[in-house]
């Protein structure tokens, strides 16, 4: 019940609780529903989200009293949260959560306390670091996959409108788009092979040799590079050097010496370099073929124009907007980020073909 003492809560007031109440419930379930997914400190770490949105779920049910009764339905942004939740895994929920924990109301708020308030902030920090951890998961082949859509998107659009403009056959241009298809996938598929294949090579150079500890019972104590090892790795000098005279010290020093070497940057997962290739194949083909559409089934003209560009602009609007869901930006300012950008290189293309027009049949 309401403190008898306090003023009667206006009806916008109680509109704005019964809101609160029912996204802290919603939120709640969601957190315990990918929970249920989960093990270890992940799913340690969702329960205690899911039991904070309940302290706050108690907030406002003592607020409201017997006003509690009639909760209606959760927010439009808390249904989207829990529909990414369970459709498509953690990740995209996370990347949402993490926009949505960072903009919580409750700062500006007077019936919610500091302590509510100060929890949604953290929230926020929480949420971020479980999302990182499934960007990262997603690193190589997704990062792969999404560019190279994209760039098949736009190039072969550019190319298909360039060449549409000049105003040779609709059979050139089919054909045109096809070759620019296969060229730009085989392209990209190598140009991936060649990037995920380089970058595993320069971290394996950077490897220390496990061999390497072998040579440690022969070396001297008193003029060991062993420190020289310890000071290429990043530590001072009086510190390389103590821990190469504890190392040597040892009865197994090829074993202590494992247990003191210095730690290593931790580098992004790389993934393997045929499926970073393959995805990129697959991507950039599958964007490639969109602008190509019209002319397969025999569209010609300013019509087949239209149609490109209308089902291009689309698709980019799609991929735009996971990119700015996964990296946890606007997902609405990176979908117009990419329209631009797809339609700029386009009208480019496509103006210059007009230029350059020609009356080839």
């Amino acid at each position: 019940m309401t403190n008898a003492a306090e003023p009667t809560p206006t009806r916008a007031q109680l509109r704005r609780w019964r809101r609160y109440l029912a996204d802290e419930r919603a939120e709640a379930a969601v957190y315990r529903d990918l929970a249920e997914r989960r093990i270890g400190e992940e799913r340690e770490i969702l329960l205690a989200l899911a039991d904070a949105e309940r302290r706050h779920e108690q907030h406002w049910l003592e607020l409201l009293g017997d006003h509690a009764k009639t909760v209606p339905a959760v927010s439009l942004r808390t249904r989207i949260l829990g529909f990414f939740a369970r459709r498509f895994g953690s990740i995209f929920f996370l990347a949402l959560a993490q926009r949505a924990e960072g903009r919580s109301p409750y700062e500006a708020d007077a019936h919610a306390t500091d302590a509510m308030a100060a929890d949604e902030r953290v929230h926020a920090e929480v949420v971020r670091g479980l999302a990182a951890r499934g960007r990262n998961r997603l690193a190589g082949t997704f990062r792969a996959a999404v560019f190279g859509a994209n760039d098949g998107l736009v190039s072969n659009l550019a190319l298909v409108l360039g060449i549409g403009a000049t105003g040779v056959a609709p059979a050139v241009v089919l054909f045109t788009g096809l070759a620019g298809l296969l060229a730009g996938a085989l392209s990209m598929a190598a140009g991936e092979y060649v990037s995920v294949r380089s970058q595993r090579e320069l971290l394996e150079a950077s490897t220390p040799d496990p061999d390497s500890h072998r040579a440690l019972p022969a070396l001297d104590l008193d003029a060991n590079e062993l420190a020289l090892v310890y000071r290429a790795r990043g530590l001072d000098a009086r510190e390389a050097d103590e821990r190469a005279r504890a190392v040597l010290a040892s009865d197994r020093p090829e074993e202590a010496s494992r247990a003191h070497a210095p730690a290593i940057d931790e580098h992004e997962e790389v993934g393997s370099a045929w499926r970073a290739a393959f995805s990129s194949f697959v991507f950039f083909a599958s964007g490639a073929a969109i602008p190509v559409l019209p002319y397969a089934i025999g569209l010609t003209g300013l019509t087949a124009v239209l149609w490109a560009a209308l089902l291009v602009g689309i698709a980019l609007v799609v991929t735009g907007a996971i990119v700015g869901v996964l990296s946890g930006a606007s997902p609405v300012k990176r979908a117009l980020r990419q329209l631009g950008i797809g339609y700029g290189a386009a009208a480019a293309t496509y103006l210059l073909g007009l230029a350059f027009g020609t009356t080839i049949a």
